[in-house]
């Protein structure tokens, strides 16, 4: 929390050093990609090289989240049951509601144009570390990708640091919600390896039946219904994350994360960052700009103004 605070505050004075404000979400509500300016950097010239208007047009942003797990087979595992909670969390982080001035009528339509990208979505699963590591080789020696971090799953066992790394997630614009999905995400995994230390099971789903839970996160957000796929019915996504909340409500007192988790009652009550853009967006008449102004305030709430006091 305490770096996040640190971050936004220091961007937050050199923007306005400039006559600008800073806003966390993963689109801009009119802003447009073909007028932006790409940043000179060997990384981004290689992509645009590569995947051309895909890349111009990325004018996005994501939430990733690590979580430490330093034996290889065991991040294999906990990914393939992790999988089963990504469209979950999507939907209490949506904040990409509209794009390039236009209402999409979905809650993350930054999960839409990420798609474009190759290699993205939700991973099938692997048997080991060594299935996952033969499928990258296979990748390099044909010459897709030079390294893994050229996979851009939604979850995807990092390629550098000993992490799990989650990338599905909008980003919340306050950081009190930006908190408390890192540390579900933690508790997930807490819970998963507790499961795996005892030998107890996880069932694994299709990925394409995960994939249809992911495309209801990212059209309804929290107002939605996911696919209880072991009871095989729909569910009140609500309801759904009340449920992970029991589930992982076993580990967070040794995570010291209780308060965190528990603000996710907040989120479910007061919906999420897309939920309130749309809500001010229809207040002000189709207004952009008062959408604007709820982001910028909203992104520096419980966010000192002097970084250096």
């Amino acid at each position: 929390r305490e770096d996040i605070t640190k971050l936004r505050c220091v961007i937050s004075m050199l923007a306005r050093k400039k006559n600008m404000e800073i806003v966390a979400a993963s689109t801009h509500p009119f802003s447009k990609w073909s007028e932006q300016k790409i940043f000179d950097d060997e990384r981004y010239e290689f992509l645009v090289e590569e995947l051309q208007m895909v890349a111009r047009s990325l004018l996005i942003f994501g939430l990733h989240v690590h979580v430490g797990i330093a034996d290889k087979d065991r991040q294999i595992h906990l990914m393939n049951a992790a999988r089963y909670f990504l469209p979950h969390v999507l939907a209490m982080t949506t904040s990409s509601p509209f794009w390039l001035g236009h209402n999409t009528g979905l809650k993350s339509y930054r999960s839409e144009v990420f798609k474009k990208f190759p290699r993205t979505d939700i991973p099938d699963h692997f048997e080991s570390a060594a299935s996952y590591q033969s499928y990258v080789d296979l990748l390099v020696k044909m010459n897709c990708i030079d390294n893994a971090k050229k996979i851009y799953w939604d979850i995807r066992p990092h390629p550098f640091f000993p992490t799990l790394e989650f990338r599905i997630c909008d980003i919340p614009t306050r950081v009190d919600d930006t908190i408390a999905v890192a540390a579900l995400f933690q508790a997930i995994i807490a819970k998963l390896n507790q499961m795996l230390d005892k030998n107890w099971s996880f069932r694994l789903y299709n990925r394409r039946l995960i994939q249809e839970n992911k495309w209801r996160a990212i059209r309804y957000g929290l107002e939605g219904k996911l696919l209880d796929l072991g009871k095989q019915k729909e569910v009140p996504v609500k309801d759904l994350i009340y449920e992970l909340l029991d589930f992982v409500d076993d580990v967070v007192d040794e995570l010291d994360s209780r308060k965190e988790i528990e603000h996710i009652h907040t989120i479910l009550t007061r919906g999420t960052s897309a939920d309130e853009q749309l809500k001010v967006y229809a207040e002000s008449g189709d207004n952009f700009l008062p959408v604007v102004d709820m982001l910028i305030k909203n992104t520096l709430e419980n966010v000192p103004e002097n970084c250096f006091d």
